[in-house]
C-alpha cells in the first residue's frame, strides 16, 4: 500500500482521502469537503470518487481559466481515466466493487498514478 495515502474505512470517504493525502504531502490546500459528495461513485456507483477527486486536483493544478488556454487537464484527466480502465477494467465504483477492487486498493493506486502524472507534467 502507498504510504502517502490512506484509506480508512468510516473516516474520510475515497475522494476526500485523495484531495487530503494529496494536500498533506503537497502542501496544497485544496478543500476536502469538494470530496464530501463523490464518494461511492458520487453516490449512485459511477465514477469511483477516488477517481473523480484525482480529477480535480489535476483541474485545481493544470486546469484553465478562459478558453484562450490550452486545456491541459482535460488531456491529464484523460490519461488518468485510461490507465485506471486499463487496469481495472472500468473506472465505475460499482464494476470495482463487482470486481472485489477494495477502495483502499482503487485510492492507493489512483493516488500513485496522480502523482505520477503531474511529477512527468511539471512546468
Amino acid at each position: 500500500m502507498n504510504k502517502k495515502v490512506e484509506y480508512i474505512k468510516g473516516q474520510l470517504n475515497c475522494a476526500e482521502s485523495i484531495i487530503a493525502s494529496f494536500n498533506k504531502n503537497n502542501g496544497t490546500a485544496i478543500p476536502v469537503a469538494l470530496g464530501s459528495g463523490m464518494g461511492t461513485g458520487v453516490t449512485v456507483g459511477s465514477l469511483c470518487g477516488a477517481v473523480n477527486a484525482a480529477v480535480l486536483v489535476i483541474g485545481f493544478l493544470k486546469g484553465r481559466e478562459t478558453h484562450l488556454e490550452e486545456n491541459k487537464a482535460r488531456v491529464l484527466s484523460n490519461e488518468l481515466l485510461k490507465d485506471i480502465k486499463t487496469k481495472y477494467n472500468s473506472e465505475l465504483c460499482i464494476d470495482l466493487k463487482k470486481s472485489g477492487t477494495s477502495c483502499a486498493e482503487i485510492v492507493a493506486y489512483t493516488y500513485e498514478k496522480l502523482e505520477a502524472i503531474l511529477k512527468e507534467n511539471k512546468e
